[in-house]
């Protein structure tokens, strides 16, 4: 460390020197304006990130009856369509999803899918290169308008073109039917996926997960026009909203869950789960219990021959999806919100106790409260949590996973890994059901935020909750991989290598940091709530949400989504070095006393001492001619005029400028190399020789005129014994090892290995629970 002394006249007349940059231009890239990465404002989209005066989306009502058929797990259905027109474009023919289509013998998803030999190769893994004889896939067995006439269609893999036979205008509406049936997928086997079924070999019967399971209409959009990009497994969907009528037809001793709310209990549910329905609509502190643990075991057994219908209604919501199974236990309770209840509900097997009964719709109730207390009120009547071995969302219901072991105990992986699930796939009502957007092209818009949303519901759930995303330190391995397998978070989903990483934590770490490190939780939860309002039931873009966070904070935020969003590099700030200045407030006998000391110690060399004893007398000591004014002079030696320049000096001050040359300031000089990249805060800890410490917060834009190096000074009345840059790991910065001054040693990665705790709660060596209960 070097240490030096500020001249008082330089420093208060003068001020600070700067030095002048000679390396070549470095600034400007990182904080230019996003400009033309966005899409130009119009009268559909407004700059600040609102809809615009003449925003349009289009609606498709469906009718719908389809029929379960248990014995060979296939459905059949007829659908009718009423699709309005509210662009200001003439259609002259309609795009509509058929998801199913992705498990066809032709699809193109295992043929793009790079597959490997191994040396030790399961049967599923080899099943996924052979592919399947299995018959799946849409049959579409008819498309037609309401006087029975075929409409002709053509069929591209995943995708169906209605061809009109004349142009949809902007205003009108056109209803059409289809007929069509496909074959259920077992989807616990190696074609995966989302909807399905589960066999459970023990009672021999069937779980069904009902979702992607109707042709789907297709997003019309004033930023692409239609959405009709091929489903391929992750992208997932782009949908129109609508209102909904289906009648479901399943064995008579089966439970149905639907999303919207159930329009003939009477005729479907017992006399005894009415009542129970019943009481629950009227209780907010515990679930009730509808359908009972040991009812649903009976009914295990029971394989009814005949079947029953359940009518369910929703308005205003994108997709719909059901669950059938004469497995479940039902519970059920209600939810206070400002406006209307809400009843949050649960469908789960025997296989999911304890921990469902106890869990689940608790769960649901607190993420509605913790996203609505962020967004909005939950508008829709029920939220519905189904165990189904399984992670994914629809409207209103959601199937989730989380079972414990045959003997009821289960890890604490298991219990923290079950809650986060249910969190997040409930929280999925918000974004991306109501809030919108299109998860094919931008996952990051319903993953990301949705995982953020769910790191704050996670915390308010339980002080100690081992979240696994969200805080900036856990995205460090990711941000510092290897290059070649990092995209931008601005990539389609079907692009991505790291998905996980790439569409749900580091997204979601990045609102983390934009809330608690550059913005502050006022303004970003006031920003994050206009965005939520403004695009509630519309179809947001990237553009709209970083429009809005800006506009609604006074925050220009546009180095943050270049570097986050849009770039890979990673946060690594170097603090290269610190010097230390004192003000120069002695006298003219102690600087003078100062100046001896430091020429003497500068003196005290070992050529010196030992010439005293080599050369005892020098050619000056012994000729006196040598000697001038010069060998006699003191330059230590305070004069006359040293005395009256000081008092001149001193007279010339203010009481201000008197105030501060005693206010024994020591200023700190710390010089920062961006070393990796994306530029952040400097979020510096003072550490104090008294044991005290202090914090100062430096904003990104100090790196505007010099992205690769910046200095900064403070001032400090107290000793500082050592600085720490990112003291509480809140910018992701990938090497902690440069961050302080004296530099120390961090733990290698192996060291923190050793050292740290499994991600997400996951136990530690065997089942505690499970040990614990066989000692009794």
């Amino acid at each position: 460390m070097m240490k030096k002394f500020l001249s008082v006249a330089t420093l208060l007349i003068s001020g600070f020197i700067s030095h002048a940059q000679t390396s070549e231009q470095n600034h400007a890239e990182r904080f230019e304006q996003l400009g033309t990465e966005l899409r130009s404002p119009n009268v559909y989209r407004t700059a600040s990130g609102a809809p615009g005066h003449m925003y349009w989306q289009q609606k498709a009502d469906h009718e719908i009856t389809v029929e379960l058929n248990d014995d060979n797990q296939s459905i059949k259905g007829w659908q009718k369509v009423t699709y309005y027109n509210y662009s200001p474009d003439p259609l002259s023919y309609l795009w509509i999803q058929l998801d199913q289509n992705e498990r066809a013998k032709d699809s193109n998803t295992p043929k793009t899918t790079e597959s490997k030999i191994t040396p030790n190769m399961t049967m599923n893994q080899l099943s996924s290169i052979l592919w399947h004889d299995l018959d799946l896939g849409y049959k579409i067995l008819s498309v037609k308008d309401l006087s029975g006439k075929d409409i002709p269609v053509t069929i591209n893999k995943t995708m169906m073109r209605v061809n009109l036979p004349e142009p949809l205008k902007p205003g009108e509406k056109l209803e059409f039917t289809m007929d069509w049936t496909f074959n259920i997928h077992d989807r616990m086997s190696f074609i995966g996926g989302r909807p399905g079924y589960e066999f459970f070999e023990k009672d021999g019967n069937y779980l069904y997960t009902m979702a992607e399971w109707f042709p789907r209409m297709a997003v019309y959009s004033d930023f692409q026009g239609w959405q009709h990009k091929q489903f391929a497994g992750k992208g997932e969907f782009a949908l129109t909203f609508g209102d909904y009528k289906v009648k479901i037809t399943v064995p008579a001793d089966h439970m149905v869950g639907a999303t919207g709310v159930l329009q003939n209990p009477q005729s479907v549910l017992s006399a005894t789960e009415l009542n129970r329905w019943e009481m629950a609509k009227k209780t907010y502190d515990k679930p009730v219990i509808i359908r009972t643990q040991s009812e649903a075991e009976r009914l295990e057994k029971s394989k009814a021959k005949d079947k029953k219908t359940w009518i369910f209604h929703a308005e205003n919501v994108r997709d719909f999806a059901w669950t059938s199974s004469r497995k479940f236990i039902w519970d059920a309770m209600a939810v206070k919100q400002k406006e209307k209840d809400v009843m949050a509900m649960s469908y789960y097997g025997k296989e999911g106790n304890p921990l469902w009964e106890q869990y689940s719709t608790k769960v649901v109730a607190h993420t509605i409260k913790s996203y609505g207390s962020r967004t909005f009120d939950y508008p829709y009547p029920v939220a519905i949590s189904v165990e189904a071995s399984n992670g994914m969302e629809y409207p209103m219901i959601c199937f989730n996973y989380g079972r414990p072991d045959s003997d009821g105990t289960y890890t604490d992986a298991v219990k923290y890994g079950m809650i986060s699930v249910i969190i997040h796939e409930v929280g999925h009502n918000f974004f991306p059901m109501i809030v919108n957007s299109d998860e094919r092209q931008w996952t990051w818009m319903d993953e990301g935020l949705n995982t953020f949303m769910q790191f704050l519901a996670e915390q308010e759930w339980d002080r100690n909750y081992p979240s696994r995303r969200g805080p900036a330190n856990k995205i460090v391995p990711y941000m510092r991989g290897e290059k070649n397998l990092l995209e931008p978070i601005m990539t389609n989903s079907e692009n991505i290598i790291q998905f996980g990483p790439n569409a749900y934590a580091k997204p979601a770490t990045a609102l983390n940091i934009l809330r608690e490190t550059v913005m502050g939780r006022e303004l970003f939860d006031h920003a994050f709530k206009q965005y939520s309002l403004r695009w509630k039931f519309k179809h947001p873009t990237p553009d709209d949400f970083f429009r809005t966070m800006e506009d609604a904070s006074a925050v220009d935020l546009d180095w943050f989504w270049r570097g986050w969003f849009f770039e890979t590099e990673p946060v690594d700030i170097s603090l290269e070095s610190v010097s230390v200045s004192k003000l120069n407030n002695l006298t003219p006998a102690q600087r003078k006393a100062e100046l001896k000391k430091a020429f003497d110690r500068e003196e005290a060399n070992v050529s010196r001492a030992n010439n005293l004893k080599d050369n005892p007398t020098t050619v000056v000591e012994s000729d006196p001619s040598t000697r001038d004014f010069y060998n006699s002079y003191n330059p230590f030696s305070v004069t006359p005029e040293d005395e009256k320049q000081y008092a001149e000096f001193m007279a010339r001050l203010s009481p201000k400028e008197k105030e501060m040359l005693n206010s024994g300031l020591t200023f700190y000089q710390l010089n920062f190399k961006n070393v990796g990249g994306l530029v952040m805060p400097l979020i510096v800890q003072f550490n104090f020789a008294d044991g005290t410490s202090e914090i100062d917060r430096i904003p990104a834009e100090i790196w505007k005129l010099n992205e690769s190096e910046v200095s900064k000074v403070f001032a400090k009345k107290k000793e500082v014994t050592s600085i720490v840059l990112d003291p509480y790991l809140e910018t992701a910065d990938i090497d902690e090892s440069n961050n302080m001054w004296p530099r120390q040693l961090v733990p290698n990665r192996f060291e923190l290995f050793k050292g740290s705790q499994g991600a997400r709660g996951v136990s530690s060596g065997a089942n505690p629970m499970k040990k614990a209960t066989n000692k009794k």
